[in-house]
């Protein structure tokens, strides 16, 4: 009977809550294909991969397709992964057909073959052997001596500039031989050539997180400087000796070569990076290196908590509190706190480090759900940094720096440190002003007359750039409200920045790291080889307080505080403390003093006399108490839903229309109100804010709504999300 015909349930990446119905291709045991395996089907005029996650019948009166193929013979998502990724769909209130798309690399998700992830590595043919006591002294001879020990490609990219050319000459004479690299054993020229020897506290941590049987959270809390990393590194080396995968996140792509480095230099297993700076070709590599076990250990930036682990063994959170663990689109996760989930699913513990934890974090760690492990101390004989606030009421500035902070860079610079200038705003200027009239340049796509949104002047004051949507023009020659040339960029971004320090430091370098000038590859790495030890000037915003050491930085001048002091946003708070401790402990990082000086027109300001006087513990405790008292999360649960159209009139009806469909849901309901950021890219934008203080009760009402909001006629006539734990309220 046909109604008796089987077929497979397929989650398509599409915003549609439900599975699809096909039938299997013609020979093919509905039985024989799993769940969790890749799927080709037709849909529409399209062809989609999806993902396979039941078998049923098909319904009475319904003829489904058939699938188009099947690409893998085995399921690329199954057992833990699997059902946490249905976890995540279900916490989220996501379609899982997307949820498992954004789980998979670009290249897999659009269907493509499996790639090759076999590694290799080069040594001594017999020959070779046979050869070398007789070579004469030289480049060949000493590149040869290389390959008496097996070195493995990603090494020798990292370690031999230039080393495939140099291996022509020996691979012509049949001295060298390229060989298939297992995925066990030590490899002799990875391990440390000096013991790394563990002060007090690095040990007690050390010891604590190698105790753990099974799951456990722990939240390495420790000073900048403190030798964190080399607490991971030996819990991840503890994990490698039992057999084990260990994932590490951290949050930039910038920081990602730096570790890569780093653990490369320590651990003698295959080591894979999986960050968007990556290919899709390279980033499918990993993801599958991973799957396979090949990959021992993974470091990545926020879509590595995606990765298969069939031998985990150990999931490390670097900068836990970083934002930037947050996707603020498509499917909203939190990088960090799926990676608990996941720990916990798979049974093994997860380590979270910070110097500034999340309050989120720390109030876990209070309560007890968290081990707490403290780092007081900075590693070997560095010292804190001495913090001076410098107030610039009625002080002459140059683009925002004062005399005072010019007279001490000029004074690092002639003892031979380096220098930071850290400004959290990149561009030439955030204004451009018509000294006659007052015109200022807005974006055409965002803002509202009332509140416009002004467009930062970049490429040293010749081009206009909206941060906000990314519409760009050019400066115009005259204002176009009253014709005058009187056009003047208010303000300092990062590039006027660096041009004033070039005019007042002609023989210094002067370098510029922020995301105009660091989209490339490893770009970050670059700027750091081109400054080395040389005394010199780095300019840059919060991408170079991401946890880069510089040992040789004695100075940080943090420009542009006070824009960050007054903020409707509750966690603008917590998230400038965050960044001034972050920004400050880039200074005296080894045996060299550090100086950190702060800019403010508000030196009395509670935030800045706290946090100097205190400490981030003495900040985080007031604002642990302020936000119990005004029921903020970790004492409530926050869900935001978005809407947007062209027009003012339909984001608020249909958030109206939500209001009354959670009436009775017994959960706080703000708004329908305009969002913070009323126009976007055109967009005119609304939001209404769900709180409990209960998560059970919060996501009771979003399982019964969200439902009736996806058939509403009006949901398919504007854009509409639902963003569950926000980390931000606009």
């Amino acid at each position: 009977m046909q109604a008796t015909r089987p077929v497979l349930h397929v989650a398509l990446p599409v915003p549609l809550p439900r599975p699809f119905d096909y039938f299997p291709p013609p020979g093919i045991d509905p039985a024989s294909v799993a769940v969790g395996q890749r799927i080709l089907v037709p849909f529409g005029a399209r062809e989609l991969c999806g993902i396979v996650t039941g078998h049923g019948v098909a319904e009475a009166g319904i003829e489904p397709k058939s699938v188009l193929a099947l690409p893998d013979p085995a399921p690329l998502l199954q057992g833990e992964l699997f059902a946490s990724l249905q976890w995540l769909s279900g916490y989220l209130h996501a379609p899982l057909g997307e949820v498992l798309a954004t789980a998979l690399p670009a290249a897999l998700r659009r269907g493509e073959p499996l790639p090759d992830t076999t590694q290799y590595g080069w040594r001594l043919s017999e020959a070779g052997r046979t050869a070398l006591p007789s070579m004469r002294a030289g480049k060949p001879k000493a590149l040869a001596t290389l390959f008496e020990s097996v070195r493995d490609e990603e090494w020798l990219d990292d370690e031999v500039p230039g080393w495939r050319s140099a291996l022509r000459g020996l691979r012509e004479r049949g001295l060298v031989e390229r060989i298939e690299m297992g995925t066990e054993g030590i490899k002799p020229h990875l391990i440390p050539s000096v013991p790394v020897s563990l002060n007090s506290e690095q040990q007690t941590a050390a010891e604590t997180i190698r105790a753990a049987d099974g799951f456990a959270a722990f939240l390495l809390d420790g000073v900048t400087g403190s030798g964190k990393t080399e607490v991971y590194l030996d819990a991840i080396t503890d994990c490698l000796a039992r057999g084990k995968q260990a994932l590490v996140l951290v949050p930039e792509i910038g920081l990602t070569p730096q570790a890569l480095a780093r653990f490369r230099a320590r651990l003698g297993v295959p080591i894979h990076a999986l960050h968007s700076g990556l290919n899709d070709n390279e980033r499918a590599r990993s993801w599958m290196a991973a799957a396979r076990g090949q990959a021992r250990v993974i470091v990545g930036t926020r879509s590595a908590v995606f990765v298969p682990l069939p031998d985990a063994g150990l999931i490390v959170v670097d900068e836990e509190h970083d934002g930037s663990y947050k996707q603020f689109d498509g499917i909203r996760y939190q990088a960090r706190d799926f990676a608990i989930v996941r720990a916990r699913a798979l049974g093994v513990p997860i380590v979270l480090g910070s110097a500034t934890p999340s309050l989120e974090s720390l109030h876990n760690a209070q309560s007890g759900r968290y081990n707490h492990l403290r780092l007081r101390h900075r590693a070997g004989n560095a010292k804190p940094p001495a913090v001076r606030v410098v107030d610039v009421r009625k002080q002459p500035l140059q683009a925002g720096l004062s005399n005072t902070a010019l007279d001490a860079i000029r004074a690092a610079l002639q003892a031979g440190g380096q220098v930071l200038v850290f400004k959290n705003r990149r561009g030439y200027a955030p204004v451009l002003l018509c000294h006659d009239c007052g015109w200022s340049a807005h974006c055409t796509r965002c803002g509202t007359p009332d509140k416009p949104s002004a467009m930062t002047v970049h490429a040293g004051g010749h081009r206009l750039q909206c941060h906000h949507c990314g519409h760009r023009r050019a400066v115009p020659l005259a204002c176009p409200d009253c014709a005058s040339l009187g056009l003047q960029p208010q303000g300092a971004g990062t590039e006027r920045i660096e041009e004033v320090l070039k005019e007042r430091f002609p023989d210094t370098p002067v370098l510029r790291i922020d995301r105009g000038s660091s989209q490339r590859r490893d770009a970050i790495e670059h700027h750091f080889a081109e400054l080395g030890s040389q005394p010199g000037v780095l300019v840059g915003t919060q991408m170079l307080a991401k946890g880069h050491d510089l040992p040789n930085l004695t100075l940080v001048v943090v420009v542009g505080v006070d824009e960050g002091l007054f903020s409707a946003d509750f966690r603008s708070g917590e998230k400038l403390a965050q960044l001034l401790i972050q920004v400050a402990g880039r200074a005296g990082r080894a045996d060299k003093p550090g100086t950190v000086l702060v800019q403010t027109h508000h030196p009395e300001h509670p935030l800045l006399l706290t946090l100097i006087g205190g400490g981030y513990h003495a900040f985080a405790d007031g604002e642990i108490a302020l936000r119990e008292a005004a029921a903020f999360p970790p004492f409530a649960h926050l869900a935001l839903l978005r809407a947007e159209a062209k027009h003012a009139d339909p984001p608020m009806q249909f958030l109206q229309r939500a209001k009354e469909l959670l009436g009775d849901a017994g959960i706080e309901i703000a708004g329908p109100l305009p969002a913070p950021m009323p126009r976007r890219a055109g967009y005119l934008r609304a939001q209404l804010i769900l709180a409990s203080n209960e998560r059970r009760r919060l996501h009771a009402a979003l399982d019964v709504v969200m439902p009736q909001l996806q058939a509403l006629p009006e949901a398919r006539k504007l854009r509409w999300s639902l963003d569950v734990d926000p980390a931000e309220l606009y």
